[in-house]
């Protein structure tokens, strides 16, 4: 018998724990660590934080859903990981061993990197369910008592297109509460251009958002580092190609939300091998670390390096479609591991992304996510918004469901000409 494990229950590690099931042999072990009980489905949290969702919504109780998969759940959390012993210390002080790890467990939200930031200091954030609902009392305070909003991200973020969604989004609500012409808005953002994402735009995303912030009175600040935030006011620095000073400014707001930097988790940061200085999974690719060849990493831990030089740091994000392509891979390379057989699975990381403005939106497919693609392309409209919904529906009841993924959504990537692993090409041994 193997034991495997899943570090994480967000978007890659619950779908991670319903695929690998399907690859595990009779007599493994499969268990999800995970702090808390409840599947939050994070692209919901922009609407939570306008009052457009409740909790309840977007967030699913997995303690029966894994019980029904025969699929072990501890909810203490991890405290660390010991990938020499292979074992993970839980939050109660007990130890989990395991045969094989895959860690999925997210970021740590760096707000501390910028005095003043984050919902311990004077912006908002919509990273996490409880910080959409204090978004949510602060954005009934605005209406309440109108004036200028900064919206963006920090230096060092790596998840720009919830940024823009949220400006978007706040302009529409703002519009519907009658408000808007009381309200202005900037958004600020170490790009080096409005649309690059930290992917060096994906089609013509840089047109489409510079002329959608345009048409809805948007202003914008690129190159920008945040240097400080106090009550009701930002200190951003943009920076020339170089680097250099170029201009300071001093952005009033009656509400703000800014994206962090994200991190590595205490639970693996600063382990040797295992991770980069920033305390980001490194892996080859077949998802697999180099050092503890028995652990594996999906999602927004792993590392993966910048797309291109920038004047101040921009992350990659991981997308949806690219961490489940992530998620068939390692389900797949353990899967052989256990049966004798060497990791041969790579993941595409194609991306499908919708970014919704509330009442149309920008979507864009990226193949492979990280540039030179095969397919670059972008698209703006109403569909968008109702295609989002869609997903936010399929998706939550998917997890609800207790599956990977259904038969509908393989025939719709198979007619997009979508897939999530490479071609498997036998390798000589070396």
């Amino acid at each position: 018998m193997s034991h495997v494990v899943v570090l994480g229950a967000g978007l890659g590690g619950t779908i991670m724990a319903f695929e690998m099931k399907e690859k595990l042999r009779r007599e493994d072990q499969l268990t999800v660590v995970n702090l808390g009980t409840v599947y939050s489905f994070v692209p919901s949290n922009p609407w939570v934080a306008v009052g457009w969702r409740e909790r309840e919504n977007v967030t699913v109780d997995l303690s029966a859903i894994l019980a029904g998969r025969g699929i072990g759940f501890r909810p203490e959390g991890a405290r660390r990981v010991h990938p020499k012993e292979n074992r993970i210390e839980l939050n109660d002080g007990s130890f989990l061993d395991y045969d094989y790890l895959v860690i999925a467990t997210g970021p740590d939200l760096a707000f501390d990197e910028v005095p003043g930031l984050g919902p311990d200091g004077f912006t908002q954030s919509i990273c996490q369910i409880d910080h959409a609902i204090a978004a949510k009392a602060s954005f009934d305070a605005l209406v309440q008592k109108p004036g200028p909003i900064v919206v963006g991200a920090i230096q060092g973020a790596s998840c720009f297109g919830p940024a823009y969604e949220f400006a978007f989004i706040l302009d529409t609500a703002l519009r519907r509460a009658r408000k808007r012409d009381q309200v202005p808005m900037t958004f600020v953002t170490p790009e080096p251009y409005i649309g690059h994402l930290g992917l060096d735009g994906v089609g013509d995303t840089k047109g489409l958002l510079e002329s959608a912030m345009r048409e809805r009175h948007i202003k914008w600040i690129t190159n920008a580092r945040v240097t400080r935030v106090e009550a009701g006011k930002m200190f951003a620095e943009e920076v020339g190609d170089d680097g250099s000073l170029k201009t300071s400014h001093e952005l009033p707001f009656a509400y703000s939300m800014m994206l962090p930097a994200f991190r590595g988790v205490p639970a693996v940061a600063g382990i040797e091998g295992l991770t980069n200085p920033r305390g980001f999974i490194a892996i080859d690719k077949h998802q697999r670390n180099p050092a503890f060849p028995n652990v594996f990493a999906i999602g927004v831990c792993v590392a993966i390096p910048p797309v291109g030089k920038t004047p101040l740091p921009v992350g990659v994000p991981k997308t949806g479609l690219m961490i489940e392509s992530m998620v068939t891979a390692v389900a797949a390379n353990i899967g052989a591991l256990l049966r004798g057989a060497e990791p041969n699975a790579v993941a595409t990381w194609n991306a499908v992304c919708l970014a919704d403005f509330g009442d149309e939106g920008i979507a864009f497919v990226a193949q492979p996510q990280i540039p030179p693609r095969n397919v670059n392309w972008s698209s703006r409209g109403k569909w968008v918004h109702a295609a989002k919904v869609g997903f936010e529906r399929y998706f939550l009841h998917k997890v609800r469901q207790g599956k990977a993924e259904t038969f509908y959504e393989r025939l719709m990537l198979d007619v997009l000409g979508i897939r999530k692993l490479k071609d498997i090409h036998p390798e000589p041994a070396e």
